[in-house]
């Protein structure tokens, strides 16, 4: 009998695994129908050179660099996906698939599954080659209980069913039900994980928080200053840089973010020139703040573009674990007593429309039907009276059982404060106190997923396609790391989430869109607020764009990364730093040298009146 000691029986498992996670676990259906696409027109500008830095700043510094977990689900949670690329992606123009980190793809008869090809030159930053195990190690890495996010466990458990593995470049991802065909790669093309770098979960949140994770992008983060700044560099040889829809993209060799806490600490670090972009859609800093001698004299262009884009789900989400906001009666008059309209009259100039239900800009999924609550005094009264809240306070607000008609209201940036004031007094009518709880970015958004909030004053990005599952199924109430900010618990509309995710027909799947977007509305936890189909930003003149300087789905194009979400339009990079132009404007100012003034208006995919 041959004896083995522990060491040598581990070392054998170990290769005997290693065997069985590298064979092959399938065999390709012999009918597949191989796809690709090298025939849309690309986007980018082939008068695009590299070379420079470009300037940026963010309110707060991150709490992670994890893209899972706790405190990961922040703003710059953008910048680190943005680097993280899938194995196909939308045209961002068109809309059909372009190959990224797979140079073909093929669809099951049953539409469950996605098969891909993977391209032989695909590498993370570290040198090693993206394989099928990368993908098939994402499904456990996701599902594991270390990552401490029960969002991502539960929608890569209930939605992907499997990945088989064919040889060393051809995989393949099933859904646990059918998809419409041009929405599965929502579902199942999945951002990959790199297997070799996450080598022990345990204790995975505190040893990956401050890790800088391998990526496929064209930037990895290279210097890290905390609380101070952190600057991606882009990677000289990276493996996609000569793809036909990645070519005179991602110019920039830097891109650095600085945190500035305050945005009009912001916006005064951007007309010195220390900043190269600043986003000016709101209505104060593009018709009273972008204006004066930086831009009568050409130093900084204005840009208005419009887009095709699905809106935010921009609104108030009333959380109902709170008692007061448990009762329909209390929301109503919430509703009607929403003065919006007032306030895009008084502090936004006029400028954006109102919204009228959770998933407008979304073609024949938005239902037209809906219309939000009017403001309506009367009937605001009319409901919070119905609510028992019938007796008001010596301070003019609502007693009930002794307590006061008190909430607090979430947010992150001072810029909508004004906003908030206007709403503030329009509640004191009805004799509701509404304080405003303004933190920081990243502080508030973290409240508000921790569910330490009455009311948030927010927005969701979505994707191509209206997303029910993870801000309205009950899976997701009553618990802390989910997108569920109502903390909707209702049984009905699970039904009606559940056979949305699984429909496969498109009118079905517009039906059940209707359908609970009628639900929502009558439950009036969430309530409209604004709509905003265009993005508006001034930029120095060394900052170059394409002719069209943007695209449909990813607007005007000065940012390096894009990520949006379960769709991702790969869309970022189309600028580029003219330095020597750069040189001029500066030696322009100090001589009095001026420019003609430039205000750009692009209205290629302006949506249809």
């Amino acid at each position: 009998m041959i004896q083995l000691n522990t060491k040598t029986l581990s070392y054998l498992v170990g290769l005997w695994l290693f065997a069985v996670a590298a064979a092959p676990a399938a065999t390709l259906p012999d009918n597949l129908e191989w796809l690709t696409n090298d025939q849309d027109p690309v986007y980018a500008s082939p008068d695009a050179t590299k070379g420079g830095t470009f300037y940026q700043s963010m309110l707060s510094f991150p709490l992670t660099l994890r893209h899972v977990g706790p405190d990961a689900n922040g703003g710059f949670r953008s910048m680190i996906l943005g680097n993280q690329l899938y194995p196909v992606a939308a045209h961002p123009n068109t809309l059909n698939l372009i190959p990224v980190l797979a140079t073909h793809w093929a669809y099951s008869d049953d539409n469950r599954t996605m098969y891909f090809r993977l391209n032989p030159e695909a590498r993370w930053s570290d040198g090693k080659r993206v394989t099928p195990e990368d993908f098939a190690f994402t499904l456990d890495f996701m599902r594991s209980k270390e990552i401490i996010d029960p969002w991502y466990n539960t929608f890569y458990t209930d939605e992907i069913d499997r990945v088989d593995i064919y040889d060393d470049y051809t995989y393949s991802v099933s859904a646990h039900e059918p998809k419409p065909r041009d929405e599965l790669h929502a579902h199942v093309a999945f951002i990959p994980t790199p297997k070799h770098f996450y080598t022990d979960m345990a204790n995975f949140v505190q040893k990956y928080n401050w890790k800088i994770a391998p990526n496929t992008g064209p930037y990895q983060i290279t210097e890290l200053k905390k609380g101070k700044s952190i600057t991606f560099s882009r990677k000289k040889d990276w493996w996609a840089k000569d793809l036909r829809f990645f070519k005179n993209r991602f110019n920039v060799d830097r891109v650095k973010y600085s945190v500035i806490r305050d945005a009009n600490l912001q916006w005064e670090h951007f007309k010195k020139g220390k900043i190269d972009v600043f986003g000016v859609t709101l209505p104060l800093f593009w018709h009273e703040k972008a204006t004066g001698p930086l831009f009568d004299k050409g130093y900084i262009k204005k840009l208005w573009f419009y887009t095709g884009s699905p809106q935010p789900s921009s609104g108030i989400w009333l959380n109902m674990d709170n008692p007061i906001l448990k009762d329909r009666n209390v929301r109503l008059g919430i509703a009607h007593s929403f003065a919006i309209d007032k306030v895009n009259e008084k502090v936004l100039r006029g400028d954006y429309m109102r919204k009228q239900t959770m998933m407008s800009g979304f073609g024949d999924y938005t239902n037209t039907e809906l219309r939000a609550r009017p403001y309506d005094l009367d009937k605001a009264n009319a409901y919070f009276d119905q609510a028992g809240w019938d007796e008001w306070g010596d301070d003019g607000i609502r007693v009930k059982d002794g307590q006061r008609l008190a909430l607090s209201i979430t947010y992150g940036t001072d810029l909508h404060s004004p906003r908030l004031v206007v709403l503030r007094e329009e509640f004191k009518k009805v004799g509701l106190d509404l304080e405003l709880r303004k933190l920081d970015s990243a502080a508030s958004f973290k409240s508000v997923r921790e569910k330490k909030h009455d009311i948030w004053w927010g927005a969701l990005v979505g994707g191509r396609w209206p997303q029910y599952w993870g801000q309205f199924h009950s899976v997701n109430a009553h618990k802390p790391q989910t997108n569920n900010f109502t903390n909707t618990d209702n049984k009905e509309m699970d039904k009606v989430i559940e056979a949305y995710r699984a429909a496969v027909s498109h009118d079905e799947r517009v039906r059940l869109s209707h359908e609970l977007q009628q639900m929502i509305y009558n439950d009036s936890a969430w309530i409209p607020r604004l709509d905003t189909p265009f993005e508006r930003i001034a930029y120095w003149r060394w900052v170059r764009l394409p002719q069209v300087p943007g695209t449909m789905i990813g607007g005007p194009g000065v940012f390096p990364f894009d990520y949006d979400g379960a769709f991702d339009s790969s869309d970022g990079g189309l600028f580029w730093i003219d330095k020597d132009m750069k040189k001029a404007t500066n030696k322009a100012r100090k001589s009095g040298k001026t420019y003609p003034a430039e205000t750009i208006v692009d209205e290629t995919f302006k949506p249809a009146e």
